[in-house]
């Protein structure tokens, strides 16, 4: 698989970004000696398209076996891996022992299982999905940004983009939405937050997705104000 996202780790790097198929990658000195010394290895299902249904106990698989299609299982320490073909939106504790690795999380690695690996099924697929919060409009509108500064967007899709990349950012995030949220306004603003084309309409989508995570008006404020602070806008 391709290398999913951006990994800048000084040494060896446990998370799912760093996933690669790349040779030079694997076998360079550095990583043939993490190979040597670590407890165990991890890979990134979602970006080899597949998903793993991690069952933790003999209730879970028990369960996943009168409900879920055959497929591809590997033997945990405490229950099994169920793999299937095709990637998802990643979500633990769908149910009780059962958690879903795919996208943006990683597995690990414990051999190559037995039995033909099926397609991912609808069953799965509905585990992850999670009823939208309520949203509430934000009751304190937040100034987009002061203007005055260089325009970086030559036509408007540049700036629809950018926040179209990071609303579906904040939708995606399957854990750590907090943080996620802050470090994409952060994005937002660094890139499209000194010229005075960011309007309160592009902050309001920005919000409202932030929100359909579970997300307050205040937090999103407080976010939205603290990425501002950061960047000395």
């Amino acid at each position: 698989m391709k290398t999913p996202g951006p990994c800048h780790c000084p040494g060896v790097c446990h998370a799912w970004a760093a996933a690669t198929s790349d040779p030079a990658v694997i076998v360079s000195p550095p990583w043939v000696a993490a190979w040597r010394q670590a407890v165990c290895v991890g890979y990134h299902p979602g970006g080899a398209s597949m998903t793993v249904v991690d069952l933790d106990d003999a209730d879970a698989i028990a369960w996943a076996r009168t409900v879920l299609p055959a497929t591809r299982t590997v033997p945990t320490t405490r229950g099994e891996h169920w793999i299937y073909r095709g990637a998802m939106t990643s979500r633990n504790a769908v149910r009780p022992g059962v958690d879903i690795k795919s996208t943006m999380a990683y597995a690990r690695y414990l051999g190559p299982g037995t039995g033909d690996m099926a397609d991912l099924p609808d069953a799965v697929r509905a585990l992850a999905v999670k009823a939208p919060s309520p949203v509430r409009p934000a009751t304190l509108v937040v100034p987009a940004g002061a203007g005055g500064g260089e325009c970086r967007h030559r036509t408007p899709a540049y700036l629809e983009r950018g926040t179209a990349m990071a609303v579906q950012r904040i939708t995606e995030a399957s854990s750590a939405v907090h943080a996620t949220v802050y470090r994409t306004f952060l994005a937002v603003l660094s890139t499209h937050g000194r010229c005075g084309c960011l309007t309160d309409a592009h902050v309001a989508r920005l919000f409202t997705a932030a929100q359909a995570k579970g997300e307050s008006s205040r937090h999103c404020t407080d976010a939205w104000t603290n990425a501002r602070t950061a960047l000395g806008l």
